[in-house]
């Protein structure tokens, strides 16, 4: 029994001081990436670290622990009161917000983006305002985009309607001008959040057509009209909300995947997976749960589904929604 206690205690021991390493190098971090004094953050990020380091090697036990977790608390602290902002120099095709208001079964969408790409880097950012009639509402399709890793992927949302009309909506974090994205930086509050909602001639092109190295799968999902109208109203409500008060990018907690779920009510998602997190391999676990339209194994489903040489050849052609989809398995177009 002696023993068996001992284990106890030596097991708490270790977790207890494993959870203060993972807080202390947590904290380490986010006054590196987010304290907004430039000439400020090294010296106060090497203070903190050395004053933990010295307290760890020097300190008895109780108050270690103590000192430690006040530490800890102290950054934490600082770092909830950080405010996000839509008033900062931003990138153009993150400047204007989307919003939309609507009307019975009429919805308009205000500041749909168009971008024209002459490069990834080159183009001309344009936008407009479009109505749309829920009862015309008869889909929803998901891309998802892989790059570098197959294990990580971006996802994008697109409602399409009867008289051919798609709108694709992309979570994405809304970068300043002189920003470039990082997965390191987006565990911090380094970037607001966005929706782009858009053509797809927009946020598809520019990823199998501009982008080098992204590959596009588009699978139509199992939804009836009123399920896809249900989730195309949740993506209007976040983006309303954004438009009306900024929010924080996370990309673990509120990121491209994360965000389509958690914008849903708690009674409305699907039991948590690791794929959802782990999202290059979202296509599989959707699968599995039955919410693609196809009667294919999953290999070639994924095989076949692949867009990238479809979007090349549509490119600038008007029917670029239609011209992607044509042949695809669960697809009547």
């Amino acid at each position: 029994m002696m023993k068996f206690k001992k284990s106890l205690r030596l097991i708490a021991g270790v977790l207890l001081w494993a959870v203060l390493g993972v807080a202390t190098v947590w904290a380490v971090a986010a006054l590196y990436f987010d304290v907004r004094i430039a000439w400020l953050r090294l010296p106060l990020t090497e203070v903190y670290g050395l004053v933990m380091l010295a307290v760890w090697i020097f300190v008895r036990r109780p108050w270690k622990l103590a000192v430690t977790a006040v530490g800890f608390a102290v950054v934490l602290g600082w770092w909830f009161s950080l405010a996000p902002s839509n008033d900062r120099d931003w990138l153009p095709d993150v400047a204007v917000l989307p919003y939309a208001d609507s009307n019975g079964n009429r919805v308009t969408i205000h500041n749909i983006r168009n971008c024209d790409y002459r490069t990834e880097t080159d183009f001309t950012v344009q936008h407009y305002d479009k109505s749309y009639d829920l009862a015309a509402l008869r889909s929803a399709d998901l891309y998802l985009v892989t790059w570098g890793s197959p294990h990580i992927a971006h996802t994008m949302i697109s409602f399409g309607f009867t008289n051919g009309d798609y709108v694709c909506f992309s979570i994405e974090c809304r970068k300043e001008k002189g920003e470039d994205y990082s997965a390191v930086k987006g565990l911090f509050r380094q970037f607001e959040l966005t929706y782009i909602i858009a053509d797809e001639r927009d946020l598809v092109r520019l990823r199998t057509n501009y982008r080098q190295g992204e590959e596009a799968c588009l699978y139509r999902l199992q939804m009836t009209p009123e399920q896809a109208r249900k989730l195309f109203l949740d993506y209007l409500h976040r983006a309303n909300e954004l438009h009306e008060r900024a929010e924080w990018y996370n990309a673990v907690t509120d990121n491209c995947t994360t965000g389509i779920r958690f914008q849903r009510d708690a009674a409305d998602r699907a039991p948590w997976d690791w794929r959802m997190l782990i999202n290059g391999h979202l296509d599989e676990l959707l699968y599995e749960r039955g919410t693609f339209v196809t009667n294919l194994p999953f290999a070639e489903l994924k095989k076949v589904s692949n867009i990238n040489a479809r979007a090349k050849a549509a490119d600038q052609t008007a029917d670029f929604s239609q011209q992607i989809r044509k042949g695809l398995p669960g697809f009547g177009e």
